[in-house]
């Protein structure tokens, strides 16, 4: 139920290290999904708040630099238990399962399209911090509900939440990545490895693992790797090759790295502030071109795709994508970015309202 538009502009081509290398296990995924992966305290005291940055320097590329696709705009309307049935007013109005749930959204500049009362009756406000990352509280007008409800996309069973930070668990307009490596797994008559970083709630990870792929997921909450081992008991998962690995993902990667790890799909989905759980400190436009300078040295000979995606920051599309191509010059294939919409779907989850946009993304792909 997705739609993909691609508008190109007239050019030429065509939207959360550590110490010593330790080799402490077989790099190989387990058949059965290892416990939860702690790593070692830093050796020396300040380790984990010296900033990622000073780690290595970035390596100087050369090369071609790999085709572009500018802009793209990857629009869901929907799916599953989920559609966007209106906007506006700085609101917006979402079907999660059996719930209607009213959110802030800074981008609805317009009004709503449906009438008062529909908004009036919906089953969970959030108010408090209309900031991307601001706490709150949950307001219920019809009836008291519990904290979590089941809920489906792309044919994995996952639990909704009502958090503090006005999230439910989910980031829908990801579904049209998601779709994306549920077909590069299911297309590349092989295991393909995939890491998926600032995991999260684990969708992603469930999504890539039930078409066959091993993956390797890291998040620097443990409550958030608590909950996705329970998506993952809930979509019956239990044995697929997923290793949960609660650490700061800049760390991960460079000590990845170190090691010699390869993936063949790297999804990373940052904050732009975040921090790790031994005080680690993420800033997105200070740590972000390490962080794709890395993720390219761990990409697999023939890997198939780069996926970042940005939320809350006041940059254009162009800032993500020329720092894209630059990290994967070289490399041939192409960058291709833009936004991440979503489409109003209305009361029915049948409509074609107005596109919100919720994020920028940029990634590279191997054709």
């Amino acid at each position: 139920m997705k739609k993909t538009f691609e508008r190109r502009e007239p050019r030429s081509q065509k939207t959360k290290g550590d110490g010593p290398r330790r080799e402490r296990r077989d790099e190989r995924l387990p058949e059965k999904p290892a416990r939860i992966e702690k790593p070692a305290k830093a050796a020396r005291p300040d380790a984990a708040t010296a900033p990622a940055a000073e780690m290595r320097p970035l390596i100087r590329r050369s090369g071609e630099l790999p085709a572009e696709r500018v802009p793209v705009i990857l629009e869901s309307q929907g799916a599953g238990d989920f559609h966007l049935i209106d906007s506006g007013q700085g609101l917006k109005l979402e079907q999660y399962g059996p719930y209607r749930i009213v959110r802030p959204e800074a981008q609805a500049l317009w009004q709503p399209s449906l009438a008062p009362q529909v908004w009036e009756g919906a089953d969970a406000v959030f108010t408090g911090d209309t900031d991307e990352d601001g706490m709150g509280r949950w307001r219920f007008p019809k009836a008291a509900l519990g904290e979590t409800w089941p809920l489906s996309l792309l044919d994995i069973d996952f639990l909704g939440r009502f958090t503090a930070f006005r999230h439910v668990g989910v980031f829908p307009e990801q579904i049209v990545h998601w779709s994306w490596v549920k077909a590069q797994a299911e297309r590349a008559g092989r295991p393909i490895r995939v890491l998926n970083l600032f995991g999260y709630t684990g969708v992603a990870s469930l999504v890539a693992a039930a078409a066959g792929a091993e993956v390797t997921h890291v998040d620097a909450s443990k409550k958030a790797i608590g909950w996705a081992r329970e998506n993952q008991a809930l979509s019956r998962l239990e044995r697929a090759p997923i290793r949960w690995i609660c650490e700061d993902a800049m760390k991960f990667i460079l000590r990845e790295e170190r090691r010699g790890s390869r993936y063949d799909i790297i999804l990373a989905d940052p904050p732009k502030f975040g921090r790790g759980p031994n005080g680690e400190v993420f800033h997105l436009f200070e740590q972000l071109p390490l962080m794709l300078d890395v993720c390219r040295e761990i990409l697999s000979p023939n890997a198939i795709g780069l996926v970042l995606t940005a939320y809350s920051i006041r940059a254009s599309f162009y800032s993500i994508h020329e720092l894209m191509r630059e990290t994967m010059r070289g490399a041939g294939g192409a960058v291709e970015s833009g936004e991440l919409v979503i489409r109003e779907a209305g009361l029915d989850g049948r409509g074609h309202g107005r596109a919100l946009s919720t994020s920028l993304f940029s990634r590279w792909v191997r054709a």
